[in-house]
């Protein structure tokens, strides 16, 4: 465990994204499995005194499927159909599993506005501060049903927004990357894992690749975007497998796993 995953330790008030494809099996139907392992991942880790925010993505992919659409819709009256038939699926599902665990949760929709300075962005922070200090895990998406802006924002970027508003100490974004790459390792078997960025320079956009998934709407450019957000706000974040939910543990007992982008504030108390 190298110094700056150490602080990882410290951190108390987390922010956990989970994308699409990290809930969804191939066949764009829930991963029940790996959704029950997040609920008590996260349950566990609020019964050791974190406060946990998740920001969840899929309720256009669940839509889909429960409408029984050939694919995910292309326009936006069909994006914001299926985000409303799936926004609500999604979150029964999830209070479902966390009530196995004793967990309450809370469901918060934003749209861009909300997060711009203002009003509204103070009434959404004392909102989560509330619901944190209620003990209440909040699940927050996009309100695609409502807003045509935000169904072409992704979450990767709404989660790092999320975490500036809450300040959070960690963001930890669990995808169907393992991390950061010196290439795309699809097409570069040689490609090696960059476990360590303290800045995102050119190279690092250079070698970011769109998401190949039908069913999500991210790929490492969006990962580097959330972290450019976060890093200088002190909030390290972490890119990692979402295969097993569980790996939250030891992302946070400062393992090396997937890529950590160092909170500036932190390289600052480090160095």
């Amino acid at each position: 465990m190298d110094e700056f995953r150490g602080h990882l330790r410290a951190a108390r008030r987390v922010v956990v994204k989970i994308g699409t494809t990290t809930l969804t099996h191939k066949s764009g139907k829930l991963n029940l499995r790996r959704i029950k392992e997040l609920a008590w991942a996260l349950s566990d880790l609020k019964n050791s005194g974190k406060e946990v925010i998740l920001v969840s993505s899929g309720a256009i992919a669940v839509g889909t499927e429960r409408l029984n659409l050939p694919e995910r819709p292309r326009d936006t009256r069909g994006k914001q159909a299926a985000s409303a038939v799936g926004q609500a699926a999604l979150m029964q599902m999830y209070q479902s599993f966390f009530s196995d665990y004793n967990q309450l949760t809370a469901q918060i929709l934003l749209t861009r506005d909300v997060l711009e300075p203002g009003d509204r962005r103070e009434n959404a922070r004392s909102t989560f501060n509330t619901l944190l200090d209620m003990g209440v895990i909040p699940i927050v998406n996009e309100n695609d049903a409502v807003s045509t802006d935000e169904v072409e924002l992704d979450n990767d970027s709404l989660s790092a927004y999320v975490a500036a508003l809450v300040e959070a100490d960690a963001l930890i974004i669990l995808s169907d990357i393992a991390g950061l790459y010196t290439a795309d390792p699809n097409a570069a078997p040689d490609a090696e894992m960059i476990y360590l960025v303290d800045e995102i320079d050119d190279a690092l956009w250079k070698s970011c690749t769109g998401s190949s998934s039908k069913l999500g709407t991210g790929g490492m450019a969006t990962k580097l975007s959330a972290a450019a957000v976060t890093m200088p706000l002190g909030i390290d974040t972490v890119v990692a497998s979402g295969e097993k939910p569980s790996a939250l543990y030891d992302i946070l007992n400062g393992e090396r796993i997937g890529t950590l982008f160092i909170g500036r504030k932190g390289v600052q108390k480090w160095a």
